[in-house]
């Protein structure tokens, strides 16, 4: 396995700006940076995180490997 180029997988340059985390699926704003009760999902090379709550309500969801799309 590889590393994306410019450092490591967690988090990437430290010049990159930090925007406010989002959740994708009901747009709930994070308190900080990322909270750990978070989910992070890479959908077609894409990174969306998702708050506890969405990712409760769709655990088995999540666990299937199923992109955001199908639930």
């Amino acid at each position: 396995m590889t590393s994306p180029p410019g450092g490591s997988d967690q988090g990437g340059s430290s010049t990159e700006p930090r925007l406010p985390l989002v959740c994708a699926r009901c747009g709930t704003p994070a308190d900080g940076p990322q909270p750990a009760t978070w989910t992070c999902s890479v959908e077609n090379g894409i990174r969306q995180y998702f708050c506890d709550v969405c990712s409760r309500e769709n655990l088995r969801a999540i666990e299937g490997r199923l992109d955001s799309a199908w639930w």
